[in-house]
């Protein structure tokens, strides 16, 4: 596992603050001046705001690619989008690099480093498959495919969370599989291989917990390869909403 933070990402551009200076004072004779200067930067700085301060705001928040035509939905009173709840995109400072082309959360990727090896020596070949995505990797695999397959957004939300709304985005999420049965990867035929057995029985012990298990009050399609660590503070605040829905139906 290679211990460095990733590179990929550039960091948002500070928003520069205007300086000002205090103008000397007008002698009484120029008042009449000294109210229309300042009237008219009045005037300019509003222009400015009303037109710039928009396209800052952009840049410092999220897409929210969610709002586009078609996608009749809305969160609902709990933060839920057809089941999924909200989350951010986690600060490249707290990721590393636990494998090529896969990033997660640092005590995450030491926990998984942990439970991976624990498993190997139990004889089972546990595969790491997916862990941290951006919001914008997760806005193309959402809309790319739901496209490719023909499928409404509401459709696509069924079986993968919609941009702002995955928990990969935090870092802390993970899609594990097993090495001698890659053909139940992200399949829910994976509940049959020994990895996920073995999952079931010690995965506690290093934090994971299966984030949408069979008959989960979230309303989420059951995934028996989709975990996520809960091990530190920051995780557990995280997702503390989505545990209380996390257990089956009675």
């Amino acid at each position: 596992m290679v211990r460095a933070s990733s590179a990929r990402r550039t960091q948002r551009e500070d928003i520069p603050v205007a300086r000002r200076t205090r103008q000397p004072r007008q002698r009484q004779g120029n008042g009449a001046a000294g109210l229309l200067f300042g009237f008219v930067l009045v005037c300019v700085a509003t222009l400015v705001v009303v037109m710039v301060a928009p396209t800052l705001l952009s840049r410092r928040q999220p897409s929210q690619s969610l709002e586009i035509s078609g996608f009749r939905e809305r969160p609902d009173a709990d933060g839920r989008l057809l089941g999924h709840f909200p989350y951010g995109e986690a600060d490249a400072d707290q990721l590393v690099v636990f494998q090529p082309g896969i990033e997660l959360n640092v005590e995450a990727a030491d926990a998984l480093d942990s439970m991976m090896r624990s498993a190997s020596a139990d004889g089972v070949d546990l595969r790491l498959l997916s862990g941290f995505r951006s919001l914008d990797l997760q806005e193309s695999i959402f809309f790319d495919v739901a496209s490719e397959r023909n499928q409404t957004a509401e459709e696509r939300a069924q079986v993968s969370a919609p941009p702002g709304y995955s928990e990969h985005s935090t870092g802390y999420a993970v899609d594990l599989g097993d090495g001698r049965f890659p053909e139940t990867n992200l399949s829910q035929s994976f509940q049959d291989t020994d990895a996920f057995r073995w999952l079931q029985d010690h995965a506690a012990r290093y934090h994971f917990v299966l984030s949408f298990p069979e008959g989960n009050k979230q309303g989420v399609m059951y995934e028996p390869w989709h975990w996520r660590f809960q091990g530190n503070a920051d995780a557990l605040r995280l997702f503390e909403p989505a545990s209380r829905f996390s257990r089956r139906d009675l």
